[in-house]
């Protein structure tokens, strides 16, 4: 079966996921930020978060949970990666109503259009949004959400 574009086969760890897990930059502002406007529109509460600097992107995305190189987004669901616009496509479809459609849209978009796109705001997030100094800390609402 051929996998959709910007996403990638089964890997380590990716079976031992029964739900949809996005990792992101867990110091980036941008990120959480996003991660933040996920979880208000995650009515279902479909997806879980981690963070590549965190354990859990260590055992499932280790390529992507380099400390030199954070600047991409990957979906882990049913079984496959999704990564960087492709990866934002799949969250706003997981979402439903008006964002599924958003999502649908966007997949008219040539990936490497897209990517291009992805790539110019993860180049500039630092400078343009900061940085904290350490990974985020889930609160007690949200703890659940969250792997280590």
């Amino acid at each position: 079966m051929k996998e959709p574009p910007g996403s990638e086969g089964p890997g380590p760890g990716l079976a031992g996921l029964e739900e949809p897990v996005l990792f992101f930059d867990g110091v980036c502002n941008l990120c959480n930020r996003s991660v933040d406007w996920i979880m208000r529109r995650d009515r279902r509460r479909v997806f879980r978060f981690a963070s590549l600097q965190g354990e859990t992107a260590k055992e499932v995305v280790p390529e992507f949970a380099k400390a030199q190189d954070l600047s991409t987004v990957v979906l882990v669901a049913n079984g496959r990666k999704f990564v960087r616009s492709s990866a934002v496509i799949e969250v706003l479809k997981g979402l439903g109503g008006s964002w599924r459609v958003l999502g649908c849209v966007l997949r008219v978009v040539p990936r490497p259009l897209r990517d291009w796109g992805y790539d110019r705001v993860a180049k500039a997030r630092y400078r343009r949004w900061g940085k904290r100094d350490t990974c985020r800390v889930p609160g007690p609402e949200e703890r659940e959400r969250f792997l280590p």
